[in-house]
C-alpha cells in the first residue's frame, strides 16, 4: 500500500504463475489440445533421441512469462534496453524512466554510455526494484546476421552474470533490442529463451525468478517458443525436438561460429586404404532406403496421394530429429553452407561454396543432416541459393545420386520456396551435367536454375553488400575478367 492506502501499482513477482504452473484454466486445456495422437506417435519414434533442452521442472519453477510493464516488478533489478548513449525513446525505456524518476537520467550520464552486448547497472531509485541493468542490443542486418546473433546472446549473458554477481534472488528480463533495431522478434526470442537456460543450467542455483517481460505482440511468440527450451513434461520435450532451430548455441547457448578446421590437400591420399575406396560401403550408401520403398508403393498404386503425403512428411521429420540430435559441428566448421542477405526480391540469399566440400573425406550423410538442420527455418517463406562453383576440383563435386537423394527426402517447401538456384563460374561440363539432371532425374527444377558466368551478373539479381562472397572467388573473377575483357559481359 501506498502511503495514502491505495494499492499498489508494482507487481509482486512472487505472485506471478510459473511456467510449470498452468496460468489459467483456459492455458491447462490450450497444452493438452496441443498434444494430438500424432504427437504421441512422434513423441514415441523420438523416445531414442535426446534433447539438448530436457524437462527440468526445477528450472520451470523459476521462469516466469508476464504480459506486462517491466518496469512495475517487484524483483531485485529490472532491465532496461537502449542504445550506446542510454538515451534512447522506446517504450520500456520511457517507462523506466518515468518510474525511476529524474534521478536515473542524472545517473546515467555518470556511465559515459554502454558498448552493444555489454551491460550496466545503477539503482532502482522511485522503482519497486532495487536495480536497473542497462543494456544494448545490436542493430540488425540480414548480412551481418552472425555478428548481431553474438551480440544480442552477450546482452542477455552479461544481464545474467551481474545478476549473478551481485547475488540477486530475481530479475525481470524486457526483450532487448527493439523495433527501432529492426530484430527479427522470433530470431530474438530463441537467443533470449537458450541463452537464459544455459545460464540458469550452469550458474543458476542462487537465482531464485527469472521473468519475461512481454507486450501483446510478443507474448503469443515467447508462448510458442517457449516449450522448446523450458518443456513442461517429457512428451512435449520429444514432440518439441523437430521444431529446435539450426543453431542452438554452444553449451552456454552461445551462436556457434567455428573456424574452418579441415584443411583440404592439393592431392587427397590413396583412397585404397579406406573404407571410402570400396564402391558403396561409405556412409552415404548406407542410408535409410525409405523414399525407395515409398516410390514402389507409389508405383505399385498402393498408397493414395494423402498417404504418400503424410509417409513423405513422417521420413523426413526422421531426418530433421536426427539433424536436432547429432552433432554436426565438423560439418558446420567447413563453411560451405551460410545465410547471408537478400536479393532484390527481398528474399533470403543461402550461399554453398563448392570448394569448401571435401566429398571425399567427409561424411556425407553428416552432410545432408547439415544440410536439412540448417535449411529446415529458411525454407518456410520463398529463399534463392548461390552456389559457387569457383576453381573447385574432382574431389568436390558431389554426385548426382547424393543430390537425386537430398532432393527426395527434403521436405515440400524446400521445393515449392526455392525461386532460384544460381550456379556461378559454371564449366561446360557442369552445365551438360545440370542439364542432364534437372531434365531427367528431378522435376519442377530445370527452370530455375541459372548459370552466372561472373559476379556482375550476379549483381544483378542479389546487390553486392547483401551476399558475402569467398576472397578466392573474387579474385578469380577479378583475374578471368583482367585476361578476358569479353568475360564481363558473360559472352564465354
Amino acid at each position: 500500500m501506498d502511503p495514502l492506502g491505495a494499492r499498489s501499482q508494482f507487481v509482486e513477482v512472487q505472485n506471478l504463475p510459473t511456467w510449470d504452473q498452468p496460468q489459467g484454466v483456459q492455458d491447462e486445456v490450450d497444452r493438452k489440445s496441443q498434444l494430438t495422437e500424432e504427437d504421441d506417435q512422434l513423441a514415441n519414434q523420438l523416445n531414442s533421441l535426446e534433447s539438448p533442452f530436457p524437462f527440468r521442472q526445477d528450472i520451470n519453477s523459476k521462469i516466469v512469462l508476464f504480459n506486462g510493464d517491466v518496469a512495475l516488478l517487484n524483483c531485485t533489478a529490472i532491465v532496461n534496453t537502449s542504445n550506446e548513449t542510454l538515451t534512447d525513446k522506446n517504450p520500456v525505456s520511457d517507462s523506466i524512466h518515468r518510474y525511476a524518476g529524474p534521478e536515473l537520467r542524472d545517473e546515467l550520464l555518470k556511465l559515459k554510455g554502454c558498448r552493444t552486448g555489454e551491460a550496466k547497472m545503477t539503482e532502482g531509485f522511485n522503482l519497486a526494484a532495487r536495480f536497473i541493468i542497462h543494456t544494448v542490443g545490436p542493430k540488425y542486418k540480414a548480412k551481418y546476421r552472425t555478428a548481431a546473433e553474438s551480440s544480442l546472446y552477450s546482452c542477455y549473458r552479461n544481464v545474467m552474470q551481474l545478476s549473478k554477481e551481485h547475488a540477486m534472488a530475481s530479475v525481470g528480463l524486457c526483450v532487448v533490442s527493439t523495433v527501432k533495431r529492426a530484430y527479427p522478434l522470433e530470431d530474438a526470442t530463441h537467443i533470449a529463451l537458450r541463452t537464459v537456460r544455459r545460464f540458469l543450467e550452469n550458474h543458476g542455483e542462487n537465482i531464485e525468478t527469472v521473468v519475461f517481460a512481454v507486450s501483446d505482440v510478443e507474448e503469443p511468440v515467447y508462448r510458442k517458443l517457449m516449450p522448446l527450451y523450458y518443456p513442461c513434461s517429457i512428451k512435449e520435450e520429444k514432440i518439441s525436438l523437430p521444431f529446435l532451430p539450426a543453431d542452438i548455441g554452444n553449451a552456454e547457448g552461445e551462436p556457434v561460429v567455428p573456424e574452418r578446421q579441415i584443411r583440404i590437400a592439393e592431392k587427397p591420399g590413396n583412397l585404397e586404404d579406406s573404407d571410402l575406396g570400396l564402391v558403396g560401403s561409405h556412409a552415404f550408401a548406407r542410408m535409410e532406403g525409405d523414399v525407395d520403398k515409398q516410390r514402389k508403393l507409389i508405383l505399385q498404386g498402393q498408397m493414395s496421394e494423402a498417404a504418400q503425403h503424410k509417409q513423405h512428411q513422417r521420413n523426413y521429420n526422421r531426418w530433421l530429429c536426427r539433424a536436432r540430435a547429432e552433432d554436426l559441428s565438423d560439418i558446420a566448421a567447413l563453411k560451405a553452407l551460410y545465410q547471408t542477405g537478400v536479393d532484390l526480391c527481398g528474399r533470403t540469399v543461402m550461399v554453398v561454396v563448392g570448394r569448401n566440400i571435401p566429398v571425399t573425406i567427409i561424411d556425407m550423410e553428416k552432410a545432408l543432416l547439415y544440410f536439412i538442420h540448417v535449411m529446415d527455418h529458411i525454407t518456410v517463406k520463398e529463399y534463392v541459393m548461390v552456389y559457387f562453383h569457383t576453381l573447385t576440383a574432382e574431389h568436390n563435386h558431389l554426385d548426382t545420386d547424393f543430390l537425386k537423394k537430398l532432393y527426395d527426402i527434403v521436405d515440400a517447401k524446400f521445393k515449392k520456396n526455392l525461386r532460384a538456384f544460381y550456379f556461378v563460374h559454371p564449366t561446360f561440363r557442369t552445365k551438360v551435367s545440370t542439364w542432364f539432371f534437372t531434365t531427367f532425374s528431378v522435376s519442377g527444377l530445370k527452370e530455375k536454375v541459372h548459370h552466372i558466368e561472373n559476379l556482375q551478373q550476379l549483381f544483378t539479381c542479389i546487390l553486392p553488400e547483401e551476399i558475402d562472397i569467398p576472397p578466392f572467388v573474387l579474385e578469380y573473377d577479378t583475374r578471368v575478367k583482367s585476361i578476358n575483357p569479353v568475360y564481363e559481359t558473360g559472352l564465354i
